[in-house]
């Protein structure tokens, strides 16, 4: 007679007209089960063969009007409901069932504690936490690890889609890559897809608040729901989207080694919507308006209009840039696209992945985020019943923008330290100090202000970080951010494809008749559009920028720009050197 796990509650001599024991199926547990995300779980986990179901609410009368309505959908499956309050009773619950493993589906989950989760620990029962709060995450490990070990369990928090499915997408992007520069992620769910309360909570937990972000190659912050931008989602066209606080902003910088940036954006259908949220995080950021909390039941009830003009389809998107393992520049896109409002169970399905891991037995004991357990086969695996699709497109160059405008020959001739801060595989971000000088006319300084400028000073700290873009025609482009202390300007350089270099900020792009010699770089201007309308070459700006190599081997830079009425409008000059990461 063969003995099972003690969790799966096998009767050793329970004899039913035979000799053979009776096989009880491995119990699972979900808490929350009847809130938004664990309605979608335990949809999705009808689809699994031998395991016994469990799901809890506060309210019993909810938790057996779905477990009666999933049976009745499901008869051969094993489905109860229970009620349960996790904060109160979970320890007695946990004794009683014994399960094999415990999802925890409920939230709030940016106020969550590390309470549930020790008690289901040290039950004996194994952990999927769909936790994704940025401070829950990022001490999960340290807080109960030992705990798992302890109880020979396996405790994995983060298995949704954030950081399971996006940690894992930049993994297998970017497998055996010498160096990754940027990684950007972007989330647009559908408009029509329900959301809880739980999800609006967690949303005006950060509205308007400052949240960490990985910038420059080093954690820095950035305002929640703020400097919201136009992203083009594969599937779906353009979409505006705005920085949300995620575990992911902080912890693939240094846990990738990204040399510059890393960035996590999510976008609503609904323009209203996405206008409003940007609206309350403006107010609470200038102290307008206290914490926003109190609008969730406000909001909730706007969803119910707005959901009535927006579509069933919604995406996510990862892109990577950097080096390749050939050693070229590279920029991967993966792009996900789910139809039918299946948009809502992407969450889920790491959660999903993970406990058909656990039934395999094929995770170590021990408490981890979920992405460092799962593969992203194993959750792909699990949306194949859906109308979810995902595609990968990667493009590599040699050469940059530079190097091909300025051809090979002439290239090589330039100093070393100009041929880095211009080659293909150049750093993304340079640092070191600057001189600057202002214009003293009134215009001159009310187009700095406009502009934004530097002001005057000496040994002004500068970064300069370069992102070298391949765009879906081939096309070329690099996105410089200039960062003069505080104060922050753009601009975009192209070499395009009739042969001109141009560089742009905003409406206004500039031709430049790019020069270079064995001693230095210049850059004057030939021609200026704004949009596409031709301006006068007499009232363009006088530029006067060189870039060359002082005594100490250092990129040094000398930018002077004049007005033809404002006269001198900056003078900025300095050097720079490679911000090198370990």
């Amino acid at each position: 007679m063969q003995r099972t796990d003690a969790r799966y509650k096998t009767p050793f001599c329970a004899l039913v007209g035979s000799m053979s024991p009776t096989i009880i199926n491995p119990t699972i547990l979900v808490i929350g089960g009847t809130g938004v995300f664990g309605r979608r779980l335990l949809t999705h986990l009808t689809r699994f063969e031998n395991i016994a179901i469990v799901l809890s609410s506060r309210s019993l009368k909810k938790a057996n009007d779905l477990s009666n309505s999933l049976s009745e959908r499901h008869p051969d499956r094993q489905i109860r409901g229970i009620a349960l309050d996790h904060r109160q009773n979970l320890a007695e619950i946990l004794a009683d069932l014994n399960p094999f493993a415990v999802i925890d589906c409920s939230g709030p989950f940016q106020s969550a504690d590390y309470n549930t989760a020790e008690t289901v620990l040290k039950s004996g029962a194994h952990l999927i936490d769909l936790a994704d709060a940025r401070k829950y995450l990022a001490a999960f490990h340290t807080h109960l690890d030992d705990t798992a070990r302890k109880h020979k369990v396996v405790g994995l928090s983060g298995a949704s889609s954030t950081p399971a499915l996006s940690a894992s997408v930049v993994r297998d992007l970017t497998r055996n890559w010498q160096r990754i520069d940027t990684i950007d992620i972007c989330i647009t769910p559908g408009g029509k897809s329900e959301v809880g309360a739980s999800v609006i909570a967690a949303i005006m937990s950060y509205a308007g608040a400052d949240i960490p972000t990985w910038r420059n190659g080093r954690l820095e912050t950035i305002s929640g729901w703020g400097q919201s931008k136009r992203a083009r989602i594969s599937g779906l066209g353009n979409r505006r989207v705005s920085p949300v606080e995620t575990f992911d902003a902080e912890s693939l910088g240094p846990r990738f080694n990204v040399h510059a940036r890393v960035s996590f954006s999510a976008g609503l259908e609904s323009q209203l919507e996405q206008w409003g949220m940007e609206l309350i995080a403006r107010l609470r950021r200038h102290r307008l308006v206290p914490h926003p909390r109190h609008l969730i039941p406000l909001l909730l009830q706007f969803r119910k209009v707005t959901r009535l003009f927006t579509s069933d389809q919604g995406a996510m998107q990862v892109e990577v840039s950097g080096i390749d393992a050939s050693g070229n520049q590279a920029h991967a896109k993966w792009s996900l696209l789910a139809k039918q409002d299946h948009g809502p169970f992407i969450p889920v399905l790491p959660a999903a992945a993970a406990l058909r891991r656990l039934l395999e037995n094929s995770i170590p004991v021990g408490a981890r985020t979920a992405d460092q357990a799962l593969r992203l086969e194993d959750i792909q695996n699990e949306w194949l019943p859906y109308d979810i699709t995902a595609s990968t497109q990667n493009t590599t160059t040699q050469t940059s923008i530079f190097e091909s405008f300025l051809k090979p020959t002439s290239f090589k001739q330039l100093p070393t330290s100009l041929q880095k801060f211009h080659s293909a595989t150049g750093h993304p971000v340079w640092k070191g100090k600057a001189k600057i000088e202002n214009g003293k006319s009134m215009l001159a300084r009310l187009i700095l202000r406009f502009m934004k400028l530097p002001h005057a000073g000496t040994d002004v700290p500068v970064t300069v970080a370069i992102e070298r873009c391949i765009g879906r025609d081939g096309e070329r482009s690099e996105n410089w951010t200039r960062s003069f202390d505080r104060q922050t300007f753009s601009s975009t350089m192209k070499h395009t494809q009739n042969g001109d270099f141009t560089e742009s900020f905003g409406p206004l792009s500039f031709s430049i008749n790019l020069h270079a010699d064995r001693k230095c770089i210049q850059l004057p201007i030939s021609r200026w559009h704004l949009g596409r309308l031709p301006l006068p070459l007499k009232m363009a700006p006088q530029l006067e920028a060189m870039e060359f190599e002082d005594t100490q081997g250092r990129f040094n830079f000398d930018v002077q720009i004049r007005l033809p009425i404002a006269g001198m409008l900056v003078h900025y000059k300095g050097w720079l050197k490679p911000n090198e990461r370990a």
